[in-house]
C-alpha cells in the first residue's frame, strides 16, 4: 500500500516510518508546522530540519503550516492530505501515535473523510521497547526538549543510548516520567536511521533554560556521508 507518512523529525515517527516502509510504499513525508508550540496534534521542536532529513533519506517531503488550533488544523491536515492523495496516489496515512487517543482519533476521522487507511506501527507499544528499538536499529537520537523533574539542561543534546534509557527507567520508577516521553517531558531529533542514505550533523545549536523546562534550537545543520 502507497503511503504519506505524518513526518514530525522526531523519534516517533521516525520508527513509525521505518517499520511501514517494511511492509508497504512510504514514498512521500508530509510535515505540519504548527503556528502553536504547545499543539496537542504536532510536535514542534526543529521541525525546519524536517527537509534536510527528508533529503538524507531521499524521500519528497510536503511541508505545510498549520494554526495548532482545532478544528481549524484539523481541517489543515484534510486538506493537505487530499493534495497528497491526488498528487501521489497515496491509499494510507502513517502516523507515530503510542499512546494519544487524540492524535490517534484526529488522523482516523480525517482519513475516514478521504477514503484512506490509517497505519499506526507504535499504537500501544511498550514505551520502553520502543527506546531499546530505537538503539537496536541504530538511530542516532538526541534529546531536543525537557519538561520533567529529573530532566535537567544537561539533557539537551543527549543522545538517546543505553545509559540514556537506563536513566528514564528509574526516573520513571521515582517521579513518574513517562520513558517515551509520550507526556512531554521530552522531545527528539533523528540524526541519521537505517533509510538515511546520508546523516545530519549539527553545526549550530544553543541551548535555553529556565531552570524548569529547556529546549535545544538547532540553528544550522548540514548533511554528510555515513
Amino acid at each position: 500500500m502507497k503511503l504519506c507518512t505524518l513526518y514530525s523529525g522526531g523519534k516517533d515517527s521516525n520508527l513509525a516510518h521505518y517499520r511501514a516502509s517494511m511492509k508497504h510504499d512510504t514514498s512521500v513525508l508530509l510535515s505540519m508546522v504548527s503556528d502553536r508550540a504547545d499543539s496537542y496534534m504536532y510536535h514542534t521542536p526543529n521541525i525546519h530540519l524536517t527537509g534536510y532529513q527528508a533529503r538524507a533519506m531521499n524521500t519528497p517531503l510536503v511541508s505545510r503550516r498549520t494554526s495548532g488550533v482545532p478544528p481549524q488544523e484539523n481541517t489543515d491536515l484534510t486538506r493537505t492530505l487530499k493534495e497528497i492523495k491526488k498528487e501521489y496516489d497515496i491509499r494510507g496515512v502513517c502516523v507515530g501515535a503510542v499512546r494519544s487517543n487524540y492524535q490517534h482519533r484526529i488522523v482516523s476521522e480525517v482519513c475516514r473523510s478521504l477514503n484512506l487507511e490509517v497505519c499506526a506501527p507504535l499504537w500501544h507499544a511498550d514505551h520502553e521497547q520502543i527506546v531499546r528499538e530505537l538503539i537496536d536499529e541504530k538511530f542516532e537520537v538526541i534529546v531536543v526538549a525537557v519538561a520533567a523533574e529529573g530532566l535537567g539542561k544537561g539533557w539537551l543534546g543527549r543522545k538517546l543510548d543505553l545509559k540514556a534509557l537506563e536513566e528514564l527507567v528509574e526516573l520513571n520508577r521515582i517521579n513518574g516520567v513517562d520513558v517515551g516521553g509520550e507526556g512531554g517531558e521530552y522531545e527528539t531529533l533523528v540524526l541519521d536511521g537505517p533509510l538515511f542514505k546520508r546523516k545530519l550533523e549539527i553545526i549550530s545549536a544553543k541551548r535555553i533554560w529556565d531552570k524548569i523546562r529547556g529546549e535545544l534550537v538547532v540553528d544550522e545543520v548540514k548533511l554528510v556521508d555515513k
